[in-house]
């Protein structure tokens, strides 16, 4: 580990001082001043971040361009109020707004381009919304709303939004080109070029990009493979523009999750055999899956396809002015998602090979009176000291997605008043077909074979296993969920005087929800006339003995939904440079697709079904000027009826229900000194989340949110050292927090440190980034589908990537 370290920083050295005496030429700072920036996101018209009642955070392209964020939820981390996991890879990430706690993925926010959403449900089963969405070139901007209005302009937000605003092409062709490599087998091609068909009528933009590698995590295959598409065509008339534009995503990305780790209070180390900075269950050597099904023929899985969304992304925009001040938008799309979803999830942590093996069934072991292990792959006997059962999890969804939004707006002279319908169709079919494995407890896991010898091969019972699988399709899903959401907003934006403003919105939310699943059966090959080996039946083995099938009865249900969310905000612009705000927002989130399986499917429907209600209340001030900008927001937020969704490795789901209270300050700033040499961008967030107001005598009350740190940060300074040469250093603190809500698994605070250093030569930008320099272990989750585990000893935990680095050229036209 300390030689990868020693490589990324003598690497970023060498290319300094082999172009410190460069032409040099003007670079462009890394921010654009705030004072000018104007705000779209949360607002019913376009205004001043300084004059926008709202938390909110932007991010230009070149903004982005420098941080060269490994992933979406990589950038995501630079937004104070949201505690951002992303330790899955580049997608399957998972967002937490204002200590809101849920499941994961990204549930109390919206993920948005250019204002309509990825996906209607940003956190539906296995389809986190960064699965659907890659940042590249054809970004224009990122717009990131805590809190405040999300409730008015989009559904199931009351966290925030979060808007990628796209690239449209002007009067002047431009564009830009990247390749890009690294130290784990990256290649990495972006391009992007707009410009005009017909000058001052007819614009273009297209975008995109390919990429390969090998992942970070050394999974043997390629981790990582593919990549999208984007274009756009404008028309623009006196009145008004019309646009049309295209999506096409075809990309697959492993997804990593917990390992073993070694854990002593604070202090976490590798479990042996296991590195774990570059080790992942996720390998080729236990990649493949083809096992038969109690109902007739073959499942066959590849690990390799990892998490494969092919996205089709058609929409359109279209606004015009009407006259007499009133302006109609109408902005519409349509999304088809067919994904494969493959994944190496871990059934608890690794056994003492020998123990699990013969302990008796009630102290967790398998009862048997001796034990064999072998390898699959060439039947060797081995004597492992520790096996892990490993879950094979096979998910296929098919979703689509219809959304339109009708706005008009009315100017008057004192403000605006805008008032919209916004209609959204989604359905989500899945299928989950779920096998565990045995595989040696290692970095590069094989599979295992586990036998009685004291039984001849023919016995009842002799193999607890079927070439490395220990339970055949223990699980199965067909379930189907559809949304129709009818909603009507109001914004009305009224400006007091030149200083103070009014706004205030509210959102009638009238949806429909429906869905089925096919009950299922248990049943197994004995009978099945297959053999194991060709010679041997299934009554010889274990592994098929529960397995799961289909049935033809289905269970069908329906959920209405009737809700009002609103909010009012003041805000005092002091002068020029300051201002003051407070907002009080109110706002909900349906019930999730786990939520309506769970309650639909348990013959004990004791906890009603109901939505989660947010109340939050948040005062601000901003300064924001040509070299220093400061957003200072305290918050308060309480939170009802939340439900607990974790899916745990037996297939079953986790049914808990909270509610929670919070307080905290959010803190963001950028600073240009010394005449332009030092830039420091800074933004971090204190809170205390509780669990409150719960049942009399629930042992949740007064613990603190289960995965919330209660203070998290990131700081990056820059030095222009020339004005062609630009070095940088980020660091990202993530404090203490518990894995569970009962506060038993504390997971460590950790720092990751990253740096690097670009160079610019006229239009070409040269540049290396390091990503964890010094190789930390941090872990982000411990494992949520284990329950409470004590976190002393081996743990299983998610944590970070390891060290890396990325050099990149990237040509400006």
């Amino acid at each position: 580990m300390k030689k990868r370290t020693i490589f990324l920083m003598a690497g970023v050295a060498t290319l300094y001082f082999n172009n410190a005496y460069a032409q040099e030429t003007p670079q462009d700072s890394t921010r654009s001043a705030s004072i000018e920036q104007v705000v779209i996101t949360g607002n019913s018209n376009p205004k001043k971040k300084i004059e926008s009642s709202t938390a909110i955070s932007t991010f230009s392209a070149k903004e982005i361009q420098k941080q060269n964020p490994i992933s979406a939820a990589a950038l995501l981390q630079r937004v104070p109020g949201f505690a951002v996991e992303t330790s899955g890879g580049e997608v399957g990430n998972n967002l937490f707004a204002r200590g809101i706690p849920s499941a994961g993925a990204y549930e109390f926010v919206q993920v948005q381009e250019d204002g309509l959403p990825v996906f209607e449900d940003g956190a539906l089963q296995f389809a986190n919304a960064d699965n659907f969405f890659r940042v590249d070139n054809s970004v224009s901007r990122l717009e990131a709303l805590r809190g405040g209005s999300g409730s008015i302009y989009a559904t199931n937000s009351p966290g925030g939004l979060i808007n990628f605003i796209t690239k449209e092409g002007g009067n002047d062709f431009k564009g830009t080109a990247k390749l890009e490599t690294s130290t784990y087998g990256l290649m990495r091609a972006d391009l992007n070029v707009g410009g005009a068909l017909v000058q001052d009528k007819l614009f273009f933009n297209v975008g995109g990009f390919y990429r390969t590698d090998d992942g970070i995590r050394k999974t043997g295959f390629k981790a990582n493979n593919g990549g999208q598409i984007r274009m756009n065509l404008k028309y623009g008339f006196d009145k008004g523009y019309a646009k049309v534009y295209y999506k096409k995503l075809d990309d697959r990305n492993t997804f990593f999750l917990p390992i073993p780790l070694l854990q002593d209070g604070d202090k976490l180390k590798g479990f042996q055999g296991f590195d774990p900075n570059y080790g992942t269950y996720s390998y080729r050597g236990i990649s493949q899956l083809n096992i038969p099904q109690a109902g007739g023929g073959f499942f066959s899985r590849n690990l390799e396809d990892g998490i494969h969304p092919k996205v089709d992304v058609l929409g359109a925009e279209f606004k015009y002015d009407l006259g007499s001040n009133i302006s109609v938008i109408n902005k519409t799309r349509y999304t088809d998602i067919n994904m494969n979803y493959t994944g190496i999830f871990p059934a608890g942590g690794p056994k003492n090979a020998a123990e699990w093996a013969t302990d008796a069934v009630k102290d967790g072991g398998l009862g048997m009176s001796n034990y064999q292990y072998s390898l699959v792959s060439n039947g060797a006997v081995v004597n492992p000291a520790y096996v892990q059962k490993l879950g094979f999890w096979a998910i296929d969804k098919q979703m689509n997605n219809f959304v339109n939004d009708l706005q008009f707006s009315y100017k008057f002279d004192k403000g605006n008043v805008t008032a919209g319908f916004y209609k959204s169709n989604w359905k989500s079919h899945q299928y989950w077909n779920w096998s565990n494995i045995l595989a040696t407890a290692t970095d590069r896991p094989e599979l295992l074979n586990l036998v009685n010898p004291d039984l001849d091969p023919t016995d009842i019972g002799y193999s607890k296993t079927y070439n490395g699988v220990m339970d055949m399709t223990f699980l199965q899903r067909d379930t189907q969920t559809q949304g129709s959401l009818n909603d009507l907003y109001v914004n009305l934006d009224y400006n007091v005087t030149d200083a103070l403003s009014f706004n205030g919105g509210i959102r009638y939310s009238h949806d429909f929800y429906k869905g089925n699943f096919a009950n299922t059966t248990n049943a197994n090959l004995n009978n099945s006339g297959l053999t194991t080996d060709g010679t041997h039946s299934f009554a010889t083995t274990t592994a098929d003995d529960n397995m799961s099938v289909l049935g033809g009865k289905y269970t069908y249900w329906n959920y209405n939904i009737d809700k009002v969310s609103y909010t009012l905000a003041t805000n005092y612009k002091i002068n020029r440079e300051n201002a003051v705000y407070a907002r009080f927002s109110h706002g909900f989130r349906s019930p999730n697709e786990e939520a309506y399986y769970n309650y639909f499917s348990s013959s004990n429907q004791t906890q009603p079904l109901e939505s989660v209600t947010t109340n939050q209340l948040e005062v601000g001030y901003k300064y924001y000027s040509r070299n220093f900008d400061v957003a200072v927001i305290p918050f308060y937020s309480t939170l009802k009826n939340l439900s607990f969704t974790d899916i745990f490795s037996d297939g079953t789901s986790e049914n808990t229900f909270a509610n929670t209270q919070n307080y905290g300050v959010e803190i963001e700033g950028f600073a240009r000194l010394f005449n332009n040499v030092l830039e420091v961008t800074f933004n971090g967030t204190i809170q205390n989340p509780k669990y409150k107001n719960l049942e009399a005598g629930s042992l949740l009350e007064g613990n603190t949110v289960r995965r919330m740190p209660k203070f998290y940060f990131n700081i990056s300074p820059a030095v222009n050292i020339t004005k062609s040469w630009r070095a940088y250093v980020s660091m990202n603190y993530y404090g203490k927090r518990f894995q569970d809500e009962m506060n038993v698994q504390t997971l460590p605070s950790f720092t990751e440190v990253g740096a690097g250093m670009s160079y610019q030569l006229g239009k070409i930008r040269f540049a290396v980034d390091g990503t964890n320099i010094f190789n930390t272990i941090g872990i982000t989750e411990g494992d949520p589908r284990a329950g409470s585990p004590s976190g002393e000893g081996i743990i299983m935990a998610r944590p970070i990537m390891g060290a890396a680095a990325r050099a990149s050229i990237t040509l400006d036209f």
